[in-house]
């Protein structure tokens, strides 16, 4: 995540012909020992540090769509001309450099000083967050961005700071990442950013008429507007030993510690409910440890539903390849001290289970505040929610399609940041609908899965070369229109597929 790119290709500062500058190709470089892309399009030519701020990527390999650049690990997007964030899940703005030409060269010189952003279109006096997870963070970090003066106060119901929440079912629970690796801002952000960060501040009821918000131990806040990111909690099945001491879900840093405090007292034989992306996820990381894994789901293929047959059955071979051995066409039906029982009478060996079965999204504060509820809070294109100077984003948040028309709610953590994003700038008054592509990523050992877009379900789908060779990409087509594509080792035709979809939403 922190690794540092090497420095290749010319050192700009002494200048590059500008006829070896290719239209819209980012060209590696160096500036004063920072990595640097400089890229020409039509008569302009831009520099900025060529290192991703999010897992710190390589953005000359990614793909350049007008003045935007993207990353092509995990899609992050960054301004050419100002180098801020435009896409999650980009953290920090790029380093922008002044360009000069000269006798047909091109010159890289001091690092630009990023102009102060103008005042917003409104500013509120207050704005409360609650939830502080990739929405939450998101939206406190664009409204000051965006230029807003007022207070901004972020309640986190969790203990600890804002986390990189992938990567607790990935690296970290593997053990390949360090603890440090986490957080996504350090304590001094918040102080440099104004911004009010208050850990295990749960929120228990909301006064829309008093504009109030009030938490468990009894503080209240109040706010001129309030964006809800309450986010999604874990399903736990309703069968006996299902609140065990040695049954957990994974949704928090709280929930991967558990797991491995119980690894490191000597767990060595876990069972997995679901074969859910975090249950896959799971189940890969833990092998990494050389964790007995055993998978119990009723489904005949893992992510069939989302995948279809011919990737599903890739993935379950990855993952028996890794160790794990499958119980599909299975449901538990209960959970004893040392084994889980299945529908069929047997029973796996377990000192530890995790379940993976789904979240819903949590809704409690806005049923009781009266906002309107449907599979999530229902907001409008610019995720405003049934009540005035109230938002709603992330895996709460049920907003209108503009590709398909329908309404969705859509558990993805880039896509929470981007709506965190939007909605900051909506209560600023920008008037921006929601127009961003669903992205994700997906961790299984060696094996990186990448998709865009949202498929429920599809009727044609186009295959590209075959899964086993790590290199394959599939779209899937409703009504001849591309829904989603996924891909392994086809980084840069995954973003071409996204910025094609956003282009498509754009111009409808």
């Amino acid at each position: 995540m922190n690794e540092t790119q090497h420095l290749d290709g010319p050192d700009l500062r002494r200048g590059v012909v500008r006829d070896r500058l290719t239209e819209g190709q980012p060209l590696l470089g160096h500036v004063d020992g920072e990595a640097v892309i400089l890229v020409r399009s039509g008569t302009r030519v831009d520099a900025v540090s060529a290192t991703c701020t999010h897992y710190a990527g390589p953005l000359a390999e990614g793909v350049v769509d007008g003045e935007r650049v993207y990353c092509p690990w995990h899609h992050a997007c960054f301004s050419l001309r100002s180098g801020m964030v435009l896409g999650a899940p980009g953290l920090n703005p790029l380093r922008c450099y002044t360009v000069e030409e000269r006798d047909g060269r091109v010159f890289v010189t001091v690092p630009r000083t990023p102009p102060r952003p103008a005042p917003p279109p409104r500013n509120p006096a207050s704005v409360l967050i609650v939830g502080a997870g990739a929405a939450g963070e998101a939206a406190a970090t664009e409204l000051r961005r965006a230029g807003h003066a007022g207070s901004i106060t972020l309640l986190a119901a969790e203990p600890d700071t804002p986390v990189d929440r992938p990567n607790l079912s990935k690296d970290y629970l593997a053990g390949k990442a360090p603890p440090e690796w986490l957080p996504l801002r350090g304590a001094e952000y918040w102080r440099e950013q104004d911004i009010r960060l208050l850990p295990g501040a749960r929120a228990t009821a909301l006064d829309t008429a008093a504009r109030r918000v009030m938490c468990s131990d009894g503080r209240q806040f109040e706010y001129a507007a309030l964006l809800l990111a309450t986010g999604a909690q874990p399903i736990r099945l309703l069968i006996p030993g299902a609140d065990a001491p040695h049954v957990h879900v994974l949704r928090s840093l709280a929930d991967t510690q558990a797991i491995l405090t119980a690894i490191e007292r000597g767990a060595r034989r876990v069972v997995v409910i679901g074969a859910s992306f975090i249950g896959l996820e799971v189940a890969a990381a833990l092998r990494a440890r050389a964790i007995e894994v055993r998978v119990v789901a009723p489904e005949t293929r893992p992510l069939q539903r989302v995948f279809g047959a011919r990737l599903a059955d890739h993935l379950r071979g990855v993952h028996e390849a890794l160790g794990t051995v499958f119980h599909l066409g299975r449901k538990p039906a209960a959970i004893h001290a040392h084994a889980v029982e299945l529908d069929d009478g047997a029973l796996l060996p377990a000192d530890l289970v995790v379940m993976g079965v789904g979240v819903r999204p949590d809704v409690a504060l806005a049923e009781q505040a009266g906002l309107r509820i449907d599979n999530g809070i229902v907001v409008d294109r610019y995720l405003a929610t049934s009540v005035a100077d109230v938002w709603a984003a992330g895996d709460v948040a049920n907003w209108p399609d503009a590709r398909g028309g329908r309404r969705q709610r859509i558990e993805h953590w880039a896509l929470a940041q981007a709506q965190g994003k939007a909605a900051a700038r909506n209560l600023l008054g920008f008037v921006e609908p929601f127009l961003e592509v669903p992205f994700f990523w997906s961790q299984h050992g060696d094996l990186t899965l990448s998709y865009v877009g949202h498929a429920t379900h599809w009727d044609a789908q186009e295959e590209e070369g075959d899964p086993a060779s790590g290199n394959y990409l599939c779209r899937y087509l409703l009504d001849g229109s591309v829904r989603a594509v996924v891909s392994i080792g086809r980084d840069r035709d995954s973003l071409r597929a996204q910025i094609a979809m956003r282009h498509a939403v754009s111009a409808s």
